[in-house]
């Protein structure tokens, strides 16, 4: 071989190489290539990109309270109401929130379920006027959180009937095979409202989620709305001094489940607590769909019905 083809061979030789090891380092091994990243959360506290599990929100305890049949109209500005318009005025309301039906307990499902379940009517557990649907329990339950149910005047935890002023139109919970179906369960979670009292003494042992029931009296069903403003005076009070509220960012909502005159059902709705927004006023339409997504969405919880996911979710009322 001459000088002049060995030269050339070896040039050759050297470009092959050097194309081979660049064709190695192409294939080394994936743990250099990162993961995307979360989705980032808006200045809400709700998390902007798809849900993918259990979020970190800052939102750390919902506490709801459903009052009864009375109209926005009926509610704000009225006298006879000093506290929950106080409580309006220093925090964020919803001037546009719609119940989505009547009577009473389909409101009451469709807060907790995303649907009214074919249920029209105030009928007792049971038989035809059965759930059998997801509730919002299931998912906290399946994302690590806590949940509990506190019906004032029910006699017994998990009762399934009316007694007294204990309405269980009002209970939602006792229409969920899901809840019922394990009565050791239900009598842990399904409790009378005197158990509040202590669950409120630690940040702790409040439950992530309560959804909470005043009797028909408290309710303002069957007696004024001064005695519900009263009740709430003090119910409210507390709840907002706990350390679920007081050192951590939890959020207090107070809604009523349908209007009292069979109209257009807007229903006043306050969010109070360090994670509500503070003397703000939402024009938005929302309704009882739109509060169940807000948590949802919060707590990177998947929607249960195309109800509740296609209903606006009321972050413009969250810090």
């Amino acid at each position: 071989m001459s000088r002049k083809t060995g030269s050339v061979v070896s040039i050759l030789t050297g470009i092959a190489l050097a194309l081979l090891i660049a064709g190695c380092s192409s294939l080394s091994p994936a743990a250099t290539r990162q993961p995307p990243p979360p989705p980032a959360a808006s200045s809400s506290g709700l998390a902007s990109g798809p849900s993918t599990g259990v979020q970190s929100t800052g939102i750390d305890h919902v506490v709801i309270i459903v009052e009864e049949n009375h109209s926005a109209s009926g509610i704000l500005g009225n006298s006879d109401a000093p506290y929950i318009n106080q409580l309006a005025a220093k925090n964020a309301l919803a001037t546009n929130y719609k119940a989505v039906a009547h009577p009473s307990l389909p409101n009451y499902l469709a807060l907790t379920s995303g649907t009214t379940a074919g249920i029209t009517d105030d009928c007792d557990p049971g038989g035809a006027c059965t759930a059998n649907v997801p509730n919002i329990t299931d998912a906290i339950v399946e994302s690590g959180r806590t949940w509990k149910m506190y019906a004032e005047s029910m006699p017994a935890p998990c009762t399934d009937r009316n007694s007294g002023t204990y309405g269980v139109r009002h209970n939602p919970f006792m229409y969920y095979p899901g809840v019922t179906n394990d009565q050791s369960s239900c009598r842990a979670h399904v409790v009378p409202l005197t158990q509040l009292s202590k669950d409120l003494k630690t940040a702790s042992s409040l439950p992530d989620y309560s959804f909470i029931s005043p009797n028909a009296c408290n309710d303002m069903h069957d007696c004024s709305v001064a005695t519900g403003d009263a009740w709430l005076s003090h119910q409210a009070e507390q709840i907002l001094a706990s350390p679920a509220f007081t050192t951590q960012k939890s959020l207090l909502v107070i809604t009523w489940d349908e209007d009292d005159d069979n109209q257009d059902n807007t229903v006043a709705t306050i969010f109070a607590g360090p994670a509500a927004r503070q003397a703000y006023k939402s024009s938005t339409a929302y309704t009882h769909y739109s509060l169940l997504h807000t948590i949802e969405s919060a707590w990177g919880l998947k929607p249960m019905t195309a109800n509740d996911k296609n209903a606006p979710i009321m972050s413009d009322m969250l810090k």
